[in-house]
């Protein structure tokens, strides 16, 4: 493989930069792909890295009933199937949200740009260990937490500032924040409406607006 330019030093928490994108591209194949593709199945083998390069995608476990929960939602500069790179089965599944464009990156050539790019390793290590840290935070999360509690921290995780407000920027539908916290949509259609008729958050076309602190129970 002919190595690209050298790209800048990345962040460990942040996204990659776009020219290490564009030089991790370099090394794959780029692909499209529309809205409700499954990217990786979970349990399969696998010795490809999607690194999404426009689009967003989810990552989801499900059981032979179909329930599923959400685990994360990963956007352009991030990266998914990062275990098949040790020669592992996939730990869970990922399918577009949107129209997601990736870079898809076998174990092979991944190892030589990680080689040529030591920075980009650090990258990888410090993500694998943000990920773990989350990953246990929300077992604790379901394992210790009722689903109200769950919602709480979904929504204060969420919520961002502008103008003043604590506003969720993803416009999330009752079945997506079931999927997240691990409910039925029925229960938390039930807890948001408690939430609106006691002036604690409003939605509106789907955008949820923190108005004041959220109880710790309900």
């Amino acid at each position: 493989m002919t190595a690209p330019s050298t790209p800048p030093p990345v962040d460990p928490f942040s996204p990659l930069a776009p020219d290490t994108l564009r030089a991790i591209a370099a090394s794959g194949v780029v692909r499209t792909y529309p809205k409700n593709t499954v990217l990786i199945h979970e349990g399969d083998s696998g010795d490809s890295l999607f690194i999404v390069l426009s689009g967003k995608v989810k990552v989801y476990a499900s059981n032979d009933q179909g329930r599923e929960v959400v685990i994360d939602f990963h956007g352009p500069g991030e990266y998914v199937g990062e275990m098949s790179l040790m020669g592992a089965p996939r730990s869970a599944s990922v399918m577009t949200v949107e129209p997601t464009t990736c870079a898809v990156v076998g174990r092979a050539n991944f190892r030589e740009f990680i080689l040529a790019y030591p920075d980009s390793a650090l990258h990888l290590i410090e993500k694998l260990i943000d990920r773990a840290r989350r990953a246990t935070e929300n077992v604790k999360s379901l394992a210790l937490s009722d689903v109200y509690g769950r919602l709480v921290r979904l929504l204060t995780n969420l919520a961002r500032d502008v103008d003043g407000r604590q506003v969720v920027p993803e416009r999330l539908t009752q079945q997506d924040i079931a999927e997240r916290v691990g409910a039925s949509r029925d229960m938390i259609s039930r807890l948001l409406k408690d939430l609106i008729a006691g002036g604690y958050l409003a939605i509106e076309d789907r955008t949820i607006t923190l108005l004041r602190k959220l109880p710790p129970a309900w």
